[in-house]
């Protein structure tokens, strides 16, 4: 078994668009949950709406990279009035009980044979990220081991994951998101001070949607195809998961966590695939192998919610409002 190439695969993890992406959409966890307190539990549907939007509108309609980013940013914010509008006003748990559904719904849409010609069912849909890579200004050649292509998407995707995590940043620190804050601790307090907690909860599904909406896209662009397969439920809890990792009401928390949960599943994965490869362990396959790397990180999660519920970044403080 070859250590070193599993550990370097590991640690190429790290920086992959696929974690960049994972970052992107804990992050918008981040905003709903840690900073406001709205339990959204169908984040793999705004990506999902993301994802299908750019490729919808690159595709059919023939827009330019630019027109469909701007498509698939307001395709999520519709969609997030359409879950907000009914449930923001109710209980927390109502608006989990509608995300949850919303997400299965958006993922049985798509994968309706009546919009075969629109969304592909579920073969999904490909070659649409053409206007992305004519956009590349690095010439073919290596750049840090990968090619122009791998490199730019991880120059985008991470370069987007920095510039989010500023702009949250920055608006967790402003009036609007000290009244957020307040809002997650007791919104009772916040609506007697005249704040109209309705309209602050509905802006901030709103933009940690459209993170999510981005997060869509950075994670179909390496694979230049989008499939509803990959947006089911448990896409969600795996960003739940990179999201307590790190600490819910912190910005570097759902970066961090998102790199840790890959770094760890890479690392389990491959680990398992050795020593079944060199007939240490005889007793699984490779595909029972597959799924006990799940099982192995759902126990480390669960050790961490007992020694360190706060995550990694978080503080003890910020876990009194659950």
């Amino acid at each position: 078994m070859d250590f070193g190439f599993i550990l370097s695969s590991a640690l190429g993890e790290l920086v992959s668009p696929t974690t960049a992406a994972y970052a992107l959409a804990a992050l918008g966890l981040a905003v709903h949950f840690g900073y406001s307190g709205l339990l959204n539990f169908g984040q793999a549907g705004f990506m999902a709406v993301g994802a299908y939007g750019f490729a919808i509108s690159t595709l059919t309609f023939k827009a330019p990279f630019f027109i469909g980013l701007l498509i698939a940013v307001l395709c999520s914010v519709i969609f997030a009035f359409i879950l907000g509008i009914p449930t923001l006003r109710l209980r927390a748990d109502y608006l989990a009980i509608v995300t949850i559904a919303a997400a299965e719904i958006v993922r049985y849409v798509v994968t309706t044979n009546q919009l075969t010609s629109v969304t592909g069912s579920a073969n999904g849909l490909a070659a649409f990220e053409g206007g992305f890579y004519a956009m590349n200004p690095f010439p073919e050649g290596s750049y840090l081991g990968l090619n122009n292509r791998d490199f730019f998407i991880r120059v985008v995707g991470w370069g987007l994951v920095l510039i989010c995590c500023v702009l949250v940043w920055l608006l967790m620190r402003s009036p609007w998101g000290r009244v957020l804050k307040g809002i997650r601790e007791d919104e009772n307090a916040v609506r007697s001070l005249g704040k109209n907690v309705y309209s602050y909860k509905m802006q901030a599904l709103v933009i940690g949607g459209v993170l999510g909406a981005l997060a869509g896209m950075i994670f179909t662009l390496p694979r230049g195809a989008v499939q509803p397969s990959n947006y089911g439920t448990e896409l969600t809890f795996f960003l739940w998961t990179c999201l307590l990792l790190g600490g819910m009401a912190t910005v570097l928390g759902p970066v961090v966590g998102a790199m840790m949960f890959w770094v760890v599943l890479s690392l389990t994965q491959s680990v398992l695939y050795g020593l079944i490869e060199s007939e240490v362990i005889t007793w699984l396959t490779t595909v029972q192998a597959g799924q006990l790397r799940y099982i192995l990180v759902g126990v480390a999660l669960m050790l961490l919610m007992i020694f360190r519920p706060q995550g990694v970044f978080g503080n003890k403080k910020e876990l009194a409002f659950t």
